[in-house]
């Protein structure tokens, strides 16, 4: 037994990990809303500064993360008898230490300051169709991250470690496992839709006011519970949310020919912040009020957009909302908003913009290509022929130009390799989520009809958010739904949902 003197001890050691990580949070919130300002309002001029200002504030958090007391503190605590939260903080901050202490300061530089160089490059060569211009960026990008790969585990497969930078608790080799599954069922499941002769869509053609769509997105946010204390809305080339439990910003886009994309993509986002939102206020600065990685993140982004937005009870409540900014949609029904939200594309090129099945293929493209990109066995200059050649495999479609094939995504100019699959990883989970949600809190239908969310959001609150990082995915997946993480959920949601939209036999 432990005497008052130890558990004072190690009570001061605690609180000074504590201190270190708020410090530390805060640098990393600070460069956040840096960030947020480029890619919504920074002048365009601003670029070179920015990019200085976010190398320095890279440099600063990787020196306090990296600092040798910070691993003589864990080094204290991890021999000590901790409770499950100060144990959760001691994990998830050891995980970070020991992954930085192994790259060195300079490269770290060398990273953030090629990515914000990389921003208005990327932007340059999309919006010029040109994918020669990124290229030379790229391939510095990639070199860049191979070494901290390198760095980190020499003897690991590289794009295994910049996997776990994003979702350290599911493996590889069980993403590698969701995608093969997801590709095997929905293939021919895509495969039958193309052959029936059931056609949705139509109800959102036309075009749309831009001021009015930003309206629209604001009564959008309004209807599914924003905190507009805590939050506001912008537009982005490429929609993000960002944040903390105190201020989480959504952004969103407007097409005036896509209606129905600037409406899916605010849920979207909102699904984000809502659960940043979530995350308990005394936990800010530690783990404890930082999210679950970006699988269970993603879940939360497309079970909001998928499950509740395009769900034909979500419709029964909002379309009138809709027809009140836009009349010509006073003669659109519920059912018929429901289906065009729900049409299977066969010539979409965009994952953005994909609906929920083709989606799925769009990363499989991304996640492929990336792979081989960071394990050499595909040269930068070949992204685009193999790009394409792959979307005509997997999509029945072939990009005509750059911008809406390899450069359509802002996120290898992040460096954030490894990124991709967890969109899928999210979906799925979002699907085991919501079938637990309503196991416990009843027809979740009934109550998006009436435009009653708190339910639903009670048991992600509940369930999700409060927890912060205090668990691992899978333990937190176990801790919400009673079981592992499974695909079985989302591949019957998907087979029952649109077997009935498309009057499919045998689904």
């Amino acid at each position: 037994m432990a005497t008052q003197q130890e558990e004072t001890s190690v009570a001061d050691t605690y609180e000074e990990l504590e201190s270190r990580v708020e410090r530390l949070t805060n640098i990393t919130a600070g460069a956040g809303v840096l960030r947020w300002d480029q890619e919504v309002m920074m002048p365009e001029g601003g670029t070179p500064a920015r990019a200085k200002q976010l190398s320095t504030l890279s440099s600063l958090s990787h020196e306090e993360l990296t600092d040798p007391e910070m691993g003589d503190l864990l080094d204290e605590l991890e021999a000590a008898d901790l409770d499950e939260a100060q144990s959760a903080v001691v994990r998830e901050i050891r995980r970070k230490y020991d992954r930085a202490t192994s790259v060195p300061t300079e490269l770290v530089e060398e990273i953030s300051e090629t990515t914000a160089n990389a921003h208005p490059v990327w932007t340059e060569a999309k919006e010029e169709d040109d994918f020669e211009t990124f290229a030379p960026t790229l391939e510095t990008l990639i070199e860049q991250k191979r070494e901290y790969a390198e760095h980190i585990d020499p003897d690991a497969d590289p794009y295994a470690v910049l996997f776990a930078e994003y979702e350290p608790y599911l493996d590889l080799e069980t993403a590698e496992r969701v995608l093969e599954r997801l590709r095997d069922e929905l293939v021919p499941l895509i495969e039958a839709i193309g052959e029936s002769d059931v056609e949705l869509g139509g109800a959102f053609d036309g075009t749309f006011d831009p001021e009015t769509q930003e309206e629209l997105s604001r009564d959008v946010l309004d209807t599914v519970g924003y905190d507009w204390d805590r939050g506001r809305l912008d537009t982005a080339p490429h929609p993000f949310s960002t944040g903390t439990q105190f201020d989480a910003r959504v952004t969103t886009r407007f097409d005036e020919e896509d209606l129905l994309g600037s409406i899916t993509s605010t849920v979207h986002e909102f699904g984000h912040a809502n659960y940043t939102l979530g995350l308990p206020d005394e936990g800010y600065g530690t783990p404890l009020g930082e999210s679950r990685d970006l699988t269970v993140h993603e879940s939360q982004s497309r079970l909001w957009e998928n499950h509740v937005g395009r769900s034909e009870a979500f419709w029964e409540c909002f379309l009138p909302t809709a027809a009140e900014r836009f009349p010509a949609l006073d003669d659109v029904s519920a059912r018929e908003a429901y289906e065009a939200a729900n049409q299977v594309y066969d010539d979409n090129l965009i994952r953005t913009e994909a609906d929920e099945l083709t989606y799925h293929m769009h990363i499989i493209v991304r996640f492929e290509i990336e792979r081989d990109l960071i394990s050499g066995d595909l040269d930068v200059e070949d992204v685009p022929e193999v790009w394409n050649d792959k979307y005509e495999e997997y999509l029945g479609v072939r990009p005509e130009t750059d911008a809406e094939g390899c450069l359509q995504d802002i996120h290898w100019s992040h460096g954030s390799f490894g990124y991709f699959p967890t969109y899928s990883l999210g979906s799925v989970l979002a699907a085991q989520l919501y079938a637990a949600a309503e196991d416990e809190v009843g027809d979740i239908d009934a109550q998006v009809r009436e435009g009653a969310f708190d339910e639903l959001n009670g048991w992600l609150r509940e369930n999700i958010h409060r927890h912060g990082a205090t668990y691992t995915t899978p333990d937190l997946v176990e801790e919400a739904t009673g079981e592992g993480y499974t695909a079985d959920y989302f591949i019957d949601y998907a087979t029952e949902k649109y077997g009935r939209l498309y009057d499919l036999d045998g689904y």
